[in-house]
């Protein structure tokens, strides 16, 4: 008996020792490696802090940013990404920050940008705080093959032949929000209004619409869910890390596992409902969900199970389009909305375009593709206001990158914020809006370097990123369409990032009738 007991005694303590080593490793050990190995290659940072490394600083810079708002002018930079511009400026561009016990190479080189979004292999999406997974995993979380594999199965839903059918949503969408603002704004005289929850209120719809064929009223409380999960995962990022914390019973823990639950359920009421539909012959649809079912259902017939996506997966897949396929172009409306208040005659010659083409009619397919005017000022807010700050990647192996050598386990931060409003790289008026940057198209604004990417870049870019373009024109051409806008005196100008770069007070404007 005491030879059993001094044994487990034993082994008791090999394990804990086998643990404490691992933890004084990713603790201590393994971060003062790779800042050693850092350094040696030239970069320069903060000294690494037991643990937290620089994530104190870093919250309570940007609890500051967020305090109070700014005056108008786009640079925005100091507000959105206050770490980064402050690391810059301290240390210069070859230089890093921690979050955590992980380095984090800011990356500015335009070329270095390039080759790390197209070696998606071996610079991959990092793991990241296990609770921003809670939000939607599907195709933008996944990696190497997996993430081939679905790519492959989503692609036909994002044809250009499907999505003009999408149009009619899209009119459908934008026309319930007009319809709104018809019972709110008088006929004649000017009305204030925060555009901005309307604005998220269209794209849901158009999203419930367009990938599930149902209205938002439908989809509703999916949305609500996962804007408060956004919240939360956000408030979770601004924390280190620690292995195996999202399991201990806390409130936010909690709630944000109740989420899942509860919209895990609703998807897959909606699923069951189009599964159901298709056994009982019904054809799939032509909405993305009915476009994703065919596509996987014809996989697996034709190779098997293991070469198409499982009911776990086309869940994963449905809460992204929920969430990615409307948060990305409300965005881009609203800051839209917001400059062209500021800057009328541009207003003026996108509402001109728009008359021209349509008159008061209902916006043709066809004829969305001519509108030169919008599309340049979609560029030029999207330059200034990219919906993602910042694009996250991580070495997975000793890598070299331009001329340094990266070791496994460096997290590659590429601001878009940053090289979007770099003066450099744009001249003296990077800060000012002016669309006649895109007259010519992106590729002659950036003259051919890899500097403006607000929907990332390679074989990883956002694979809605011509469903959200689409949507954006149809809406802003019926906006231009029935009203005139302009800042109201309340508006309070605060970017801020909630996942997305977002108004953080709303979008309070003036609206006149035309």
């Amino acid at each position: 008996m005491e030879t059993l007991l001094s044994s487990l005694a034993l082994i008791s303590c090999a394990v804990a020792l086998v643990y404490a080593w691992k933890i004084l490793n990713w603790v201590w050990f393994r971060p003062r490696k790779l800042e050693k190995i850092l350094r040696q290659q030239g970069f320069k940072g903060n000294s690494y802090k037991l643990f937290f490394g620089d994530f104190n600083e870093l919250k309570a810079m940007t609890k500051e940013a967020k305090s109070k708002p700014m005056s108008f002018s786009h640079e925005i930079v100091p507000r959105v990404a206050p770490s980064i511009i402050k690391t810059v400026k301290n240390y210069g561009e070859q230089s890093f920050l921690w979050f955590g016990p992980r380095p984090a190479v800011i990356v500015l080189d335009p070329e270095m940008v390039r080759e790390i979004l197209s070696k998606s292999y071996v610079f991959q999406m990092p793991g990241g705080n296990p609770t921003s997974r809670m939000l939607a995993r599907g195709i933008a979380s996944y990696e190497t093959d997996k993430w081939a594999k679905h790519r492959r199965l989503i692609n036909p839903a994002f044809h250009v032949e499907k999505l003009k059918h999408m149009v009619p949503a899209f009119y459908l969408s934008c026309a319930d929000m007009l319809s709104k603002w018809e019972k709110i704004v008088p006929r004649e005289g000017l009305c204030e209004l925060d555009v901005w929850p309307y604005l998220q209120t269209l794209t849901s719809d158009a999203i419930s619409r367009t990938a599930f064929g149902s209205s938002y009223e439908e989809g509703r409380r999916i949305f609500e869910l996962q804007k408060e999960q956004a919240e939360l995962i956000m408030e979770a990022l601004r924390t280190v890390c620690i292995p195996g914390s999202r399991f201990l019973p806390t409130k936010n823990n909690k709630r944000m596992n109740k989420i899942v639950r509860e919209v895990e359920s609703s998807v897959l009421g909606i699923i069951n409902k189009r599964m159901k539909a298709i056994k009982a012959g019904e054809t799939a649809g032509d909405d993305l969900l009915g476009l994703l079912l065919e596509s996987n259902l014809k996989e697996i017939e034709q190779h098997g199970n293991k070469f198409g996506m499982s009911l776990k997966e086309v869940i994963e897949e449905c809460k992204l389009f929920y969430f990615a396929g409307q948060e990305t172009t409300s965005t881009l409306l609203v800051w839209t909305m917001i400059l062209l208040s500021k800057h009328k005659d541009w207003q003026e010659r996108a509402r001109d375009e728009v008359l021209q083409l349509f008159g008061r009619d209902k916006p043709d397919y066809q004829e969305l593709n001519h509108l030169k005017i919008v599309s340049m000022i979609f560029h030029e807010v999207l330059r200034l206001y990219p919906p993602g700050v910042m694009l996250n990647r991580i070495s997975m192996k000793e890598s070299t990158l331009g001329k340094v050598t990266l070791p496994a386990g460096v997290q590659l931060l590429m601001p878009a914020v940053l090289l979007h409003h770099d003066r450099k790289i744009w001249g003296d008026d990077a800060e000012e809006f002016k669309p006649e940057r895109f007259s010519e198209g992106v590729s002659k604004a950036t003259q051919g370097q890899l500097v403006y990417f607000p929907f990332g870049w390679g074989p990883r870019i956002c694979i809605g990123q011509s469903f959200a373009m689409l949507e954006a024109k149809l809406a802003m051409a019926m906006i231009l369409q029935h009203y005139s806008f302009e800042l109201s005196p309340s508006y309070s100008h605060a970017p801020a990032t909630v996942i997305t770069l977002q108004p953080q007070h709303g979008a309070h404007l003036i609206l006149r009738k035309l």
